[in-house]
């Protein structure tokens, strides 16, 4: 690992130092976190009301001084308040464009199964292609550009289900669950006196960001590791409880997720712990059972660890 490399793993470690400080007992969420950012990915994060969603990614965009900005979604949301519109300017005779709160690094949609579907899609071609297209005209989003979003798992009121196509666009779907007594006591002595926000500091910069994210792009990821991730693949696309398997989209979420992850614990290849660790993070949202499967009460983690189970694990890497 050169210098450089070294450096770009310090800023990384007091990224999730800094984070910690703010979130606490959330160890892995904030790698994964930073391995979706860091692999250009999105996350979607489900979780009780008061569990830190907000905070995390308020966090993150104040560590390396990112533009940050949030949408509150409801029922009555138009997918204009999320893209922008265009609007006519008397004076000039010509419309102006006048852009939503898309056109950010960093876009908080809380909430998100609150919004309509149709107001949804508007989030899809900017999650995929970093544009969004108003009246004709293709307008490019600032890079890098991060979307995490939330949603409440127990209210159904007032909620609509995230389509297939709309999950598939989340590298990530994570749990931010309730903290244990001991970290939870330490949480209220922490911020009895001050916000959580009040201390963090300013560790780096967007430009930064995007130079490690060129260096994640290069850890190198063996033939047999490939071949691995492709057999799991493969086996959700033919296994008899499973309608829908992983599409090809997932194939490469998984791919650049497990090279940012490895280079986040400092390795310039991918090991088979790296993909076995992100698989229910990565494919676990993509799968949907057959009806008589979930009838059975059969659960997508029980069929993808039976898949996890049989399928080789690589024993020799290529270096």
């Amino acid at each position: 690992m050169t210098q450089k490399e070294s450096d770009y793993i310090k800023v990384l470690e007091e990224i999730e130092a800094n984070i910690s400080h703010c979130i606490l007992g959330k160890t892995d969420e904030v790698k994964l976190i930073m391995t979706a950012l860091l692999s250009s990915g999105h996350i979607l994060i489900e979780g009780v009301p008061g569990t830190g969603k907000t905070m995390l990614i308020k966090a993150l965009s104040k560590t390396i001084q990112a533009q940050f900005k949030r949408v509150q979604c409801n029922p009555d949301l138009l997918p204009t308040d999320i893209t922008g519109f265009s609007i006519y300017h008397p004076k000039d005779e010509k419309f102006v464009f006048r852009p939503g709160p898309v056109m950010t690094n960093f876009l908080l949609v809380d909430e998100i199964n609150r919004a309509s579907t149709k107001t949804q899609s508007a989030l899809l071609e900017a999650m995929e292609e970093k544009q969004v297209t108003v009246d004709g005209e293709i307008h490019l989003l600032p890079q890098p550009f991060f979307v995490m979003a939330t949603q409440n798992p127990i209210e159904f009121e007032g909620t609509y289900l995230l389509p297939e196509a709309q999950l598939d666009r989340f590298m990530m779907k994570f749990t931010l669950g309730y903290p244990d007594k001991k970290t939870e006591k330490e949480l209220v002595f922490a911020q009895t006196a001050k916000g959580p926000l009040d201390d963090l500091k300013i560790i780096t910069d967007l430009v930064s960001i995007e130079k490690i994210q060129e260096h994640v792009r290069s850890v190198h990821i063996s033939e047999s590791i490939v071949d691995y991730i492709l057999t799991i693949v493969e086996q959700t696309r033919n296994h008899s409880t499973i309608f829908l398997g992983v599409s090809p989209r997932g194939t490469l979420a998984l791919m650049r997720a497990v090279k940012a992850f490895a280079y986040i614990n400092k390795r310039d290849f991918v090991t088979p712990d790296d993909v076995k660790f992100l698989v229910p993070y990565v494919l676990h949202h993509r799968i949907i059972l057959e009806t008589e499967a979930l009838m059975s009460e059969v659960t997508v983690e029980t069929t993808m660890q039976s898949i996890m189970d049989n399928v080789d694990v690589p024993v020799r890497l290529e270096q």
